[in-house]
């Protein structure tokens, strides 16, 4: 079969991309046709340690292929080395087009037992390791009228699980960015998406049975990582991909409740909670804007307020 989506003439970084999922993100992208930065600091999932071997592992399949690549072990939450990273890169292929924040360590424990050093130590590889690399390329990205961003993300975050309160909050921070990133750059072509994988790595063995982790392979989250950053790509989508199975997470608000001045008291509130839950009519905010709009309005038509129309 064709392949229709190809990325002739694209570079990309792709941070922790020495195993698991961002070594398949690498390969994939290079098969395909991109020049890739294959980027590992090679510590261990706790962030301890440093080998770059990995990431010239990758490089070298990638070259066996008849691919280009070229290995770069920044600290992504290094200003400086990540900016290394990125002057390399256009020095040698004469931009950058696509970004993959991929890096990322744990320390799971639970709140009550985890020291305050190891939630900032996580926060930082995951958020920061983000926002440092794409800082790095942003003016770069708009100078040229077009870019390609995603985050990782994770249904720890998402959905929540237990032990893992500084990798879930780290990993909902990165939707965030993303959202504004999005409206910020727009009118560059420059989009972002978040993927929310489900894999067979070494952040996750020993957590999942043999038979299931065999069903989870990072090759199987690669195609929907490709889809998110090729010239087509949707724009502001939260991607969930595990086993070859995808879905979109969207975030909702219901239609909601405007309560009279004399029921303001949480008496009240508490009393109608079911209404304000009810989903029916449930919509998605395109912007923190629209929401402000959306009560202002509700708000108004309580009081037999007319307010002009949009736009």
């Amino acid at each position: 079969m064709s392949s229709t989506i190809r990325f002739d003439g694209r570079v990309a970084i792709v941070t922790g991309a020495g195993v698991g999922l961002g070594r398949s993100h690498a390969l994939g992208l290079a098969a395909r046709g991109c020049k890739v930065v294959v980027n590992d600091l090679g510590v261990a999932t706790d962030g301890t340690g440093q080998s770059s071997e990995a990431a010239r592992a990758v490089v070298a399949e990638i070259e066996a292929a008849g691919g280009e690549a070229m290995a770069h072990g920044a600290n992504v939450t290094d200003p400086d080395q990540v900016q290394d990273m990125v002057d390399q890169a256009i020095a040698r292929w004469g931009k950058v087009d696509i970004l993959v924040c991929n890096a990322g360590i744990l320390r799971d424990k639970t709140f009550a037992k985890m020291e305050l050093d190891d939630f900032r130590r996580v926060l930082d590889v995951h958020l920061m390791g983000s926002v440092v690399p794409t800082k790095a390329l942003w003016e770069h990205f708009r100078q040229n009228g077009y870019g390609r961003i995603v985050y990782t993300t994770s249904a720890s975050g998402l959905y929540g699980n237990f032990g893992q309160s500084n990798y879930g909050a780290a990993k909902t921070a990165v939707v965030g960015l993303m959202n504004v990133l999005v409206q910020e750059g727009q009118k560059y072509d420059i989009r972002a998406n978040v993927l929310a994988p489900t894999a067979a790595t070494r952040m996750t063995e020993g957590l999942l049975p043999d038979q299931v982790m065999e069903l989870l392979g990072p090759e199987t989250i690669t195609p929907g990582l490709l889809t998110l950053v090729h010239e087509d790509a949707p724009n502001r989508m939260i991607l969930g991909a595990g086993g070859g199975c995808f879905a979109e997470t969207r975030i909702y608000e219901t239609p909601g409740v405007a309560f009279a001045d004399d029921e303001l008291d949480p008496d009240t509130i508490a009393a109608r909670m079911a209404e304000i839950r009810a989903e029916e009519g449930q919509e998605i905010m395109p912007g923190a804007f629209a929401q402000t709009t959306k009560y202002a309005r509700m708000a108004a038509r309580r009081r037999g307020i007319d307010l002009p129309d949009e736009g």
